[in-house]
């Protein structure tokens, strides 16, 4: 089964994940579970998806991932991986054809560094956001972020490549994307203007087939991320 309005406390619990496919939890607008999304889609793996109510999960949801939060995978076996990086590891490892990590223990090792680095940038976009919302002044984090880019932007200089791992399309580009896809929504779209290499990095990603098949308008992100801020996400807009 496949579903893509949310299902809530009390909706019944979906039958077996069938033999030729595997399913993932997920939410339509949420950065984390879009990772895996991309992976699977860049792969060619056969999924169904299951978008979730994160603000009433049903109680069978939470035996599968008592903390509550997507992506979650589960294979036909009842096997359960969750969390981000790692159910996009796992996908890599168990599908080998089209291999997104490197194929040295460095390169894997360069790319799991770089997502260290990153996942300490993407507070910065909630915190240009939450400034803005409030009417406080943001400079100061668009300051920051700016530096931040302008270190990712030299990285891409010195590498000489189209994308953070090479001349294609790597599992770094694919967990960093998500982020930079929702910068207009964060209100931080003007933090790339002088970072000329990075930017056209996010132009090259929007040419993917798997960022086409997952991904939401600015506006469609917008009007989400507004009624989560006002406390009423709605999950299933624009459907």
């Amino acid at each position: 089964m496949s579903t893509e309005k949310c299902l809530a406390e009390g909706s019944p619990a979906p039958g077996p994940v069938p033999q030729d496919r595997l399913r993932l939890y997920s939410m339509r607008f949420c950065p984390f579970a879009q990772r895996t999304r991309l992976v699977l889609h860049a792969k060619g793996i056969k999924f169904d998806t299951i978008n979730i109510h994160l603000k009433q999960k049903p109680g069978w949801f939470l035996e599968k991932n008592p903390d509550g939060l997507v992506p979650v995978i589960e294979t036909p076996a009842g096997e359960v991986v969750c969390e981000s990086h790692i159910t996009s590891e796992y996908l890599d490892e168990v599908y080998p054809e089209k291999k997104l990590l490197p194929a040295t223990p460095f390169g894997r090792a360069e790319q799991k560094m770089l997502l260290e680095h990153f996942s300490k940038i993407i507070p910065n976009f909630f915190k240009i956001s939450s400034a803005k919302r409030k009417g406080d002044d943001a400079s100061g984090f668009e300051a920051e972020l700016k530096e931040k880019f302008t270190k990712l932007n030299e990285r891409l200089v010195k590498r000489k490549t189209s994308f953070f791992g090479g001349d294609t399309i790597t599992l770094i580009d694919y967990m960093m994307w998500p982020f930079f896809e929702r910068l207009e929504m964060f209100g931080a779209q003007r933090c790339l203007d002088h970072t000329p290499e990075l930017k056209k990095w996010t132009e090259r990603m929007l040419e993917d087939p798997a960022v086409k098949a997952t991904i939401h308008s600015t506006d469609h992100h917008k009007a989400f991320f507004k009624s989560y801020q006002d406390g009423e996400p709605d999950y299933d807009y624009g459907l």
